[in-house]
């Protein structure tokens, strides 16, 4: 009997140790589009976050790319399982802000969690992207970039061009591509998202505009825009660098990433997220100058405008869950946080007191040009340079690629691709604006 005693006294114990409740952390699901170099970056800033603290754990997923990403988050948001956050890219954010059942205004989420939030900390031309008419900021600023002109020193040297010189405007970039293509380079120049750094910030750096009521900016029902003769003489230009041999076009999206770190192309515009990877594994001299402009243009240059992406918060989840969302929030906008995420990626600084803080380090001084992205963007935005926002803008871009690519090959003049592309782009403005009038 006093065996049996002994053993029941035992499981009783067991028992009570099993019924004590163990603290819980709420976990944060975060679906994000960033590979390698970035995604190493994202799963840091969770990790350093998740150790700062005991009663939340974010959890990041790598979803794909942007479109992957955004497609997935619509199908488990449809499914009643969506992720707390979201990152979405910047032409996604019309759809998203239609989206009004579907997302909490970050506002309303540093709410919740009775976390202080004030608009005026982050870098306007950033914030103001993701902010709606009535000055309520809709989504996390994350990562914002800005095309900028990356090139190879070494290549530069052996063309005999001066490798502390990038050229600043579209005539010296032909010149300096007809040099390294003298000097045995095969592919002098490329880019990356064709309508990103070829209509879209280009317009903008010319103070001109992309599509009607400030770019989408104003309303709905913005039109294209991007036909006029300065996109025609730019399109023309790059058509006839293309046939010479001096622009190779590599492909869409970041596609040409690759061929510039590998070294395989000396000169590229593309984001000025490039910076990361390109100091990890490029084996070259790397340097970063600005966007090209046209000198004969007034006003120009006027400033570049944002890429990247911004973390959404999906609705439908519970309070506590929500206290979390705004507590990683606060955590990614702390001065040093961001700091670090800026030097270490190339994307632009989310607030103002994180550039100071970095140009206050020295590393501007001590990594010249890492400067370029900033200065683009805090330059004063005009109702034609402040960003642009358009319904069914993932649809347009792929749009502008088919036609461009015509130019590109020889195949189309570049007047009938422009006046083609904006025929298209235009039917799906047409359809997003008939789909969400209210």
């Amino acid at each position: 009997m006093q065996i049996k005693h002994t053993a029941l006294a035992a499981a009783l114990a067991l028992g009570s140790v099993v019924a004590t409740p163990v603290w819980a952390q709420t976990e944060i699901q975060w679906w994000h589009s960033m590979g390698g170099a970035l995604g190493e970056w994202v799963n840091d800033l969770a990790k350093d976050f998740n150790a700062s603290q005991k009663d939340y754990k974010i959890v990041p997923t790598f979803k794909g790319s942007y479109d992957e990403s955004m497609t997935a988050a619509i199908a488990a948001f449809r499914a009643g399982n969506a992720p707390h956050i979201l990152q979405v890219f910047e032409v996604g954010t019309a759809t998203m802000m239609a989206s009004k059942g579907a997302i909490v205004p970050v506002g309303e989420v540093m709410k919740k969690a009775g976390v202080a939030f004030d608009n005026a900390a982050y870098v306007p031309a950033v914030a103001g992207y993701y902010t709606a008419p009535n000055g309520q900021m809709l989504s996390f600023p994350f990562n914002s970039s800005t095309p900028v002109f990356h090139y190879n020193k070494d290549a530069f040297k052996a063309a005999g061009l001066d490798p502390a010189k990038p050229p600043t405007t579209w005539p010296e970039v032909a010149l300096a591509a007809a040099k390294l293509k003298a000097s045995g380079h095969r592919c002098p120049y490329t880019t990356s998202w064709i309508s990103w750094t070829q209509l879209e910030s280009f317009s903008a750096w010319h103070n001109t505009e992309f599509a009607t009521k400030g770019n989408g900016m104003r309303g709905m029902d913005a039109r294209l825009s991007f036909n006029t003769p300065l996109h025609v003489r730019h399109i023309e230009n790059l058509g006839n660098m293309a046939k010479q041999g001096l622009f190779v076009y590599k492909g869409r999206g970041n596609a040409a990433d690759a061929t510039f770190v590998s070294g395989e192309c000396a000169m590229m515009t593309g984001s000025s997220a490039l910076y990361g990877n390109v100091t990890r594994n490029g084996k070259f001299g790397y340097g970063i100058g600005t966007l090209p402009y046209y000198p004969d243009v007034p006003g120009a240059p006027q400033n570049t405008v944002i890429g990247g992406a911004s973390l959404w918060v999906m609705s439908g989840k519970k309070d506590p869950d929500y206290k979390g969302v705004g507590q990683f929030f606060a955590y990614l906008s702390q001065p040093d946080v961001a700091a670090k995420s800026h030097q270490r990626t190339g994307y632009l600084p989310v607030t103002k007191a994180s550039f100071e803080l970095t140009d206050k380090s020295g590393f501007y001084a001590k990594n010249p040009g890492t400067d370029v992205s900033v200065t683009q963007m805090i330059r004063k935005t005009t109702d034609k340079s402040r960003g642009v926002r358009l319904g069914n803008f993932v649809q347009i871009r792929t749009i502008i690629d088919e036609e461009l690519e015509g130019v590109w090959s020889g195949k189309k003049a570049p007047k009938d691709a422009l006046d083609t592309a904006i025929k298209r782009g235009n039917e799906q403005l047409e359809r997003f604006e008939k789909a969400n009038k209210s």
